[in-house]
């Protein structure tokens, strides 16, 4: 059998056997789950985190310039070290000095993101769009993470077309080349945050774009500002047509990753939820509208201030209904948090989710806690009653800290599973909610027990 040949036959062999080595790696180390006795309400002042959802595009924008880049205020969880990974095995160097990551990209090694990290975190896919503007060239294997409804790439190829990139697919796997600077205008058939700033990073080295329908997340308008930081022109943010055009050239510099609003808005969701009050510190307020709108319908008292908000809830709070949608509207990160507050809202609220459709894999398991839920034509029907304790498993992030906010309502321990998932969009947690009065502990269960 020629070397060639065989080479592509074991690649895939070696790549499941590295899968099943590392799941024998954490099988070893047993289960871990976190174990919430609940009914305390929350109360206390926290610092809000940097945002993962802005870090990890700024990290896949880092490949564009040979220049060194200082990112200040960078979240340590488990999506940004295996975006880090891919960067290594790309050609970045990194280095971490507490919060702050330097990175370094003088030459680009692989064009190649493969399945082994791409298929850990969907924001991975992004690199795509800064390899074809920095070499010309790159492939990258279709994307993983949470498993909560279909997400397609479809208008990620179709973005790069309508720039001009030659994009096939194979086999799941993509690759696109240019033979020219990518420019045209691009018109998504809905607002897409990945579809965006793919975008926005294949224009950024001498290409020009005008993107129609773009996404107007935060996490977006930060990767427009460190976009702007190296040398390009990007016009528009905060509204749905974007102007990029690229430099031939790009520098570096220091940047503050933007305040986490999905773990601001868990926060206030679960003080809510248990009737306690909280502060919030290093907050934009003006990402949390549609949420503060929402708590103060429910009753509950709120105050702002520039980088603050305060929170107190009341003890017999309203019901409402809630359609998460493209931002500025209610987030979908937060629908299965709200989710879990409303469940324990006496009366009807309802639910709807117009980004995911089906993102509803915490229903079940909120169910198991007591909640009555009633999914009919896509809308969630939810009769709010005191919650109790259940043994129950986390299925994707947000449903992760659904089930948080449940536990720390109810009457009763709860043991949530899961704790991966939480630990990929919530940095430690557990303390957190100690700090804030919460009695939990995260615990690891023997192989034995958890094999039974």
């Amino acid at each position: 059998m020629p070397l060639t040949i065989l080479t592509m036959w074991m690649v895939p062999f070696i790549l499941t056997l590295s899968k099943v080595c590392m799941m024998l790696k954490d099988s070893r180390r047993g289960s871990r789950i976190l174990r919430i006795e609940g009914g305390q309400p929350l109360s206390g002042e926290l610092r809000i985190y940097p945002a993962k959802n802005a870090a990890l595009p700024i990290l896949a924008a880092s490949l564009l310039t040979p220049e060194p880049i200082t990112l200040l205020e960078v979240p340590r969880l488990r999506d940004v070290e295996v975006m880090l990974e891919l960067l290594s095995h790309l050609g970045t160097r990194y280095q971490w000095e507490g919060r702050t990551l330097h990175l370094h990209t003088p030459e680009i090694r692989n064009t190649h993101a493969p399945y082994e990290l791409v298929g850990q975190m969907r924001a991975s896919f992004i690199v795509w769009g800064a390899l074809l503007a920095r070499v010309g060239e790159g492939r990258i294997s279709l994307p993983g993470g949470c498993a909560f409804g279909a997400r397609p790439v479809d208008q990620h190829v179709k973005a790069l077309r309508a720039l001009g990139a030659e994009v096939v697919e194979e086999e799941n796997t993509f690759y696109a080349r240019r033979t020219r600077p990518l420019a045209g205008r691009v018109v998504f058939d809905l607002p897409t945050v990945g579809g965006t700033e793919q975008a926005m990073l294949a224009v950024a080295l001498g290409g020009e774009a005008t993107v129609v329908q773009a996404a107007m997340e935060p996490e977006v308008e930060d990767l427009g500002h460190f976009l702007r930081m190296l040398g390009v022109e990007v016009h528009g943010l905060g509204s749905p047509i974007l102007h990029i055009r690229g430099a031939r050239q790009l520098g570096g510099g220091t940047y503050r990753i933007i305040p986490d609003r999905i773990e601001a808005g868990t926060y206030l969701l679960a003080a809510a939820a248990t009737r306690g009050s909280i502060t919030l510190r290093e907050v934009c307020p003006d990402h949390l509208d549609a949420l503060l709108d929402k708590l103060q319908q429910s009753g509950h008292r709120v105050e702002v201030g520039k980088d603050w908000v305060r929170f107190w809830a009341v003890p017999d709070p309203k019901p409402f209904f809630v359609e998460a949608r493209e931002y500025p509207g209610f987030p979908t990160d937060l629908q299965p948090i709200v989710t879990a507050y409303l469940a324990t809202v006496p009366g009807q609220s309802a639910i709807t989710d117009r980004v995911y459709p089906d993102r509803f894999t915490h229903v079940g398991e909120l169910a198991r806690m007591g909640a009555e839920l009633y999914l009919r034509d896509r809308t969630l029907l939810v009769n709010g009653k005191r919650l109790h304790g259940a043994q129950v498993k986390a299925l994707d992030i947000r449903a992760g800290g659904g089930l948080v906010v449940a536990a720390l309502s109810a009457e009763g321990v709860s043991e949530i599973e899961g704790v991966y998932f939480m630990e990929r969009g919530y940095e430690h947690l557990e303390e957190r909610l100690k700090a804030l009065g919460a009695r939990v502990n995260l615990a690891e269960v023997p192989l034995a027990l958890a094999a039974d």
